[in-house]
């Protein structure tokens, strides 16, 4: 879907037609749906939209008229990054800076921390970040205290275990699901 934003940090002008995109590993079945389902019940609204997914970039807006270039910038990452094995094990949490639990990722971490800085390094898709890149798979996300602690201690063990061979590009309009738009195999 096409925006206008106004971005006050001089980046873009403002009214540049501009799509909201966000870079995942997606949690491949049976686990997506478990988690999701598990998100879902902690009362956490957002997985309705967002399935289970372990997050490159968040959301960021770009200029529509970037998105090529963007494609491209990503295709060179891919090619250049090799399937991964990649753990996920037990839950964390960020509390008290931000109410969140998620999944941990025991193996596969620096993996997807390059994955992270080399997609990050395309122009277009730099951001300001409150928080260092920590990968993990949300499953709660301010809802109660209860319910976070219930997801935590419900999901402390546990466990998938799954060869990551792409990355997906995904948009989103505001309104529905965020919507696969392009899928990178790694190792081109």
């Amino acid at each position: 879907m096409e925006r206008s934003v106004v971005v006050t940090d001089g980046s873009q002008d403002p009214g540049t037609p501009v799509t909201r995109v966000g870079i995942a590993v997606d949690v491949p079945e049976p686990w997506c749906g478990f988690l999701t389902r598990r998100r879902a019940e902690a009362g956490d609204p957002q997985a309705a939209y967002v399935p289970a997914h372990l997050t490159l970039l968040g959301p960021t807006d770009v200029p529509l008229a970037s998105l090529p270039a963007v494609e491209r910038h990503l295709a060179e990452v891919a090619a250049a990054h090799r399937p991964y094995l990649l753990h996920l094990r037990g839950t964390g949490t960020f509390r008290p800076i931000t109410e969140v639990v998620f999944v941990v990722v025991a193996a596969g971490i620096s993996e997807c921390e390059l994955l992270a800085a080399a997609i990050g390094q395309a122009p277009e898709l730099r951001r300001e970040s409150r928080f260092p890149y920590h990968p993990h798979v949300t499953v709660a996300q301010d809802v109660a205290p209860e319910a976070l602690d219930r997801v935590y201690e419900d999901l402390a063990d546990f466990s998938a275990l799954f060869k990551v061979e792409k990355f997906t590009l995904f948009s989103h309009n505001g309104d529905a699901r965020w919507q696969p738009r392009r899928d990178f195999p790694l190792g081109g």
